[in-house]
């Protein structure tokens, strides 16, 4: 039986993903086939199996990606005979409309924006971490983290998670990193308000804030900024998926 242009494509744009960025990188792949028409609207993804060997990752992750996917608006599951998970391209939640809405320019200042934050953030981690903070400064980055593992509201961790980030700025001393991370967080903002809150995502995150907190107060300049690498390229690799 000859494959259908459809099923070449998916095997040759749906890769095996890295173990740690499986979440994040399933739900780009994904998004990504979606968006492109590799998976046209009405059509039906394949199993869940399929799926999840095809992706290299484990069948609960494949469910959480494809959760994500429903709350964006790409997909909804279908049941009984016929059923399945199906594209849909529309966007119920007010997030997902946010990001329907957002035009091409405002895509590209976006994207343009993680590139430079992939450079700017991991690079005042590193120098933060340089500095190993010690008194105020080590209490300060302490209770900066201690401030998002303690939000529970979306809004709230949004604040409290942008807060962090500025407070590893603001300990390199250096007012252009403290001024490029304030722009970079402020569009990470708009961004982020334009994709649902995922608990995945966020438990993600947390774990490699704690990450980035004891590579910075042990001096650990290369680590932090390998921690923060790996933080900003899952953080863009969703919203590039969920934003488009």
């Amino acid at each position: 039986m000859t494959a259908s242009p459809a099923h070449d494509l998916t095997q040759a744009v749906l890769r095996p993903v890295r173990g740690h960025h499986a979440f994040e990188a399933c739900v780009e792949q994904l998004a990504t086939t979606i968006r492109l028409g590799v998976y046209p609207l009405g059509s039906t993804l394949p199993s869940e199996r399929e799926l999840a060997v095809r992706l290299g990752v484990s069948r609960a992750t494949l469910r959480e990606a494809m959760a994500a996917l429903r709350e964006a608006g790409l997909v909804e599951t279908r049941r009984g005979r016929g059923g399945g998970t199906v594209v849909t391209l529309k966007p119920r939640t007010p997030s997902a409309r946010a990001a329907a809405r957002t035009t091409a320019g405002k895509r590209q200042d976006w994207l343009d924006a993680l590139d430079f934050r992939r450079i700017v953030e991991p690079g005042a981690a590193h120098l933060a971490a340089a500095t190993r903070p010690t008194g105020d400064r080590r209490t300060q980055l302490e209770e900066a983290h201690a401030a998002v593992v303690a939000a529970r509201k979306p809004a709230a961790h949004r604040q409290a998670d942008s807060r962090f980030h500025l407070t590893i700025a603001a300990l390199t001393g250096s007012p252009r990193v403290i001024e490029s991370v304030t722009s970079v967080q402020s569009t990470l903002h708009e961004m982020l308000l334009a994709i649902p809150v995922l608990e995945q995502n966020i438990n993600h995150s947390d774990r490699q804030h704690a990450a980035l907190v004891r590579a910075i107060l042990d001096g650990k300049a290369d680590r932090a900024r390998v921690v923060m690498e790996e933080h900003c390229d899952d953080t863009a690799a969703l919203l590039r998926g969920l934003v488009g």
